[in-house]
């Protein structure tokens, strides 16, 4: 059976900070609905029972970002893959703050220096589900993957910017994401 909270209770917090992956979902009023998996260890702080941040890569798009200027509306949802089975979905809005903004500079100290590095996502939690999670699979985690963190080291900031000029200035449905200025 499903429960709401209207704030991160601290049992579940505990189950947060133990995941190695969670999904955001984002739509604005038109166009495609993202749903995007987000990992790599230490990426995710719980600020507080109403507040979330996470540390979002240079990636293939951009359509977070995009969907938060045209419709602050975000799910992220948590799932056990291992021991007691479980899902969390936390509900709420959310902004997105870059380099120039005072927000990214005020949280980055929250976050492992990872290269390519690309915003900030500050998320406020207005509802929590929990459902039973039965049948998710068990799947037994490895180890991280370290292409990403790989291919932002070759590349550079200088690169990196090029990258994000040229594939993450709009979604895949034309909406700006206000990467630049």
């Amino acid at each position: 059976m499903s429960k709401f909270f209207t704030e991160i209770p601290t049992e579940l917090q505990s189950f947060i900070t133990s995941q190695h992956i969670f999904f955001v979902a984002t739509a604005a009023a038109e166009g495609r609905i993202n749903l995007s998996p987000k990992g790599l260890a230490d990426t995710f702080r719980i600020v507080n029972k109403n507040r979330v941040l996470w540390l979002n890569l240079t990636g293939s798009g951009n359509e977070t970002a995009a969907h938060v200027l045209k419709n602050d509306r975000m799910t992220v949802m948590f799932c056990s893959f291992e021991g007691k089975p479980l899902i969390l979905r936390l509900y709420g809005t959310a902004k997105v703050y870059h380099e120039r903004d005072t927000e990214f500079k005020d949280n980055k100290h929250l976050f492992p220096e990872i290269p390519g590095t690309r915003q900030i996502v500050d998320m406020t939690v207005e509802s929590v589900q929990t459902s039973c999670g039965y049948a998710v699979p068990f799947m037994e985690f490895k180890e991280e993957r370290q292409q990403l963190n790989a291919w932002a080291e070759k590349q550079g900031k200088e690169r990196i910017e090029r990258y994000w000029k040229e594939n993450n200035t709009k979604s895949i449905d034309g909406f700006e994401t206000e990467i630049f200025e």
